[in-house]
């Protein structure tokens, strides 16, 4: 009867039966809780700190772990560092479940539970790409994951049918579901993520010894650069041991890159020096053009500079008046360093919209940089 009951709740929509069983209450692991619980599907929370599954329990989460819990499927979201034993771990404890974890990197974790012995048939590892700058069930969010590349890591030891479990989960909570193998998967966040990480921490270890002065100049350009330096060191001590050979590879081409750099700088009036300046230049220009546009759509966005007094209230008029103007907002960027008086805001829309937008913000007093 229960079961029928939780049926019957269950919006149309709904792909997963559960109940789903999260081990981890932190940011993603709460996050796919709330999204799961906002379609009406049964969760259990389980975590090592009574704490934060009390406090996922009060955000609406699911409930705890009990004596008798069957679950559909486990989702895994604890360090990377110990992700292979607890996926052991819930393997043996609940036979009938298909297991899958959401650490950042794949090739490892399979190989050390197949050399664990464990039953692989019934586990597939995933990777959500979505986050924010903080960590904890306090920063979930039930729309998370909405429009985000969600990687399954596939391998030969897991039928279709049983990995369709994990497909419904991406899919339930609004993803976007990308098929690789484990070792492409660690190749491609060495790239897109984790080489990104150690370039803009060791960017950002320049201003240690700055002075002040120097950083007093600091704009938006250099925030964007060092915006992730700001990551927990431990957590990304265990993400890149764990996925060093393709780190250490792509570091060892950047570094050539560099050197390439620094030779023409040595003499920059040399015959050939700014050529090879701008060739170097322009390679960025052609290697970012190739990053996909909004929900990993090649879609362009033209960006429209609106400039907001630093009062009250000023951004949020900005953004109802773009909702009564009837165009959609794409992204939007702001800029606002210390001691100014106004911020920038960088709304991005479709190109077609950008001179109606320009115009009729214009219009309503709004003023427009460039």
């Amino acid at each position: 009867m229960a079961d029928a009951q939780r049926a019957e709740s269950r919006p149309s929509e709904s792909r997963l039966a559960g109940p789903v069983r999260v081990v981890g209450a932190g940011l993603l692991g709460t996050s796919v809780a709330l999204g799961l619980r906002s379609r009406g599907i049964e969760v259990i929370l389980d975590d090592a700190s009574p704490t934060h599954v009390a406090i996922a329990r009060d955000l609406g989460a699911g409930r705890a772990a009990a004596p008798g819990d069957a679950p559909e499927l486990v989702v895994v979201a604890v360090p990377p560092d110990v992700t292979a034993r607890v996926v052991a771990a819930e393997l043996d404890a609940y036979p009938d479940a298909v297991v899958t974890d959401v650490a950042s990197v794949k090739a490892g974790i399979l190989a050390e539970l197949v050399a664990a012995g464990a039953d692989v048939s019934r586990y597939i590892g995933s990777h959500p790409l979505a986050g924010r700058e903080r960590g904890g069930p306090l920063s979930a969010r039930a729309d998370l994951f909405a429009g985000r590349p969600w990687v399954v890591a596939a391998h030969d030891a897991i039928s279709y049918r049983r990995a369709s479990a994990v497909d419904d989960l991406i899919l339930d909570l609004g993803a976007t579901l990308v098929e690789m193998t484990p070792e492409e998967h660690d190749r491609g966040v060495a790239l897109i993520s984790h080489v990104p990480q150690v370039v803009s921490s060791v960017m950002a270890r320049r201003f240690i010894d700055a002075p002040n002065a120097a950083l007093g100049l600091a704009g938006q350009g250099v925030r964007d650069v060092t915006r992730i330096a700001a990551s927990d060191p431990d957590l990304w001590v265990q993400i890149l041991g764990a996925n060093a050979e393709p780190v250490h590879d792509i570091l060892l081409a950047f570094r050539d890159d560099l050197d390439r750099f620094i030779a023409a700088l040595e003499a920059p009036t040399a015959p050939g020096a700014r050529r090879q300046v701008a060739e170097e230049l322009a390679g960025g220009n052609t290697g970012v053009a190739r990053l996909p546009g909004k929900h990993g759509t090649d879609k362009r966005f033209t960006t429209v500079i609106v400039m907001v007094d630093d009062r009250p209230g000023q951004l949020a008029r900005l953004l109802a008046e773009i909702g009564e103007i009837g165009v959609n907002l794409e992204d939007l960027r702001l800029e606002h360093s210390p001691g100014r008086q106004v911020g920038l805001a960088e709304v991005q829309v479709v190109p077609e919209a950008a001179a109606r937008l320009t115009d009729e913000l214009a219009a309503r007093g709004w003023r427009i940089a460039g």
